[in-house]
């Protein structure tokens, strides 16, 4: 799989994206992108929004297509339908937990075999979480000191509305599918579908 190895805060600036949705730093960047050219083409605008889309969940494009062509065929908005299959990735739904300080550091404990999706052990970080879901700690996991620590941790972790944390017992419940409303950063999902529409 490729990988971007480019600084994660320098991507950041040059698309607009607060440190704070990738998960390394808790304060908001008023102005993440810098001091930015006047005028960009249309083009540019929707390929830095699907850019941005694909940066922060960490998908490359094959992939991102597919979820794309995916959302096309459901029913209902394409662009919210988009947005919630990426939401709905199981590595996102560890970092919005807050069982991971990050994205990639979420996917990585995928890889690695630390949770389980309604007691069955899963290692795909893009699986698909569905409503009614419980997303766990592995039993053989939670003696691991990164998730001692996070049990003994009081920092409180506002988990989305749609879904639900049980800190003591390290595991979440999927309540419901996830809203563009309910997204950790600002997206102009319109403009992506414009952009795979022509």
């Amino acid at each position: 799989m490729a990988k971007n190895m480019q600084p994660v805060l320098k991507r950041c600036r040059t698309l607009g994206v607060s440190p704070a949705a990738m998960g390394y730093s808790k304060t908001s960047n008023k102005n993440p992108g810098g001091q930015r050219r006047a005028k960009k083409s249309e083009y540019a605008t929707q390929l830095t929004e699907k850019q941005k889309v694909k940066f922060v969940y960490g998908i490359q494009e094959k992939q991102f297509r597919n979820y794309f062509e995916k959302a096309s065929r459901m029913p209902g908005n394409t662009g919210e339908e988009l947005m919630s299959l990426v939401e709905r990735r199981l590595d996102n739904v560890v970092y919005r937990l807050g069982f991971a300080n990050s994205r990639r550091q979420a996917r990585q404990l995928v890889n690695h075999g630390h949770f389980t999706v309604n007691g069955q052990r899963v290692d795909i970080p893009s699986y698909l979480v569905k409503s009614g879901d419980v997303v766990a700690v592995c039993e053989k996991s939670v003696s691991n000191a990164f998730f001692k620590k996070l049990k003994e941790d009081d920092a409180f972790v506002a988990a989305p509305k749609w879904l639900d944390r049980d800190k003591n017992a390290l595991q979440g419940k999927v309540l419901a599918m996830p809203a563009l409303g309910d997204i950790d950063f600002e997206i102009a999902v319109h403009l992506i579908v414009e952009l795979y529409s022509k």
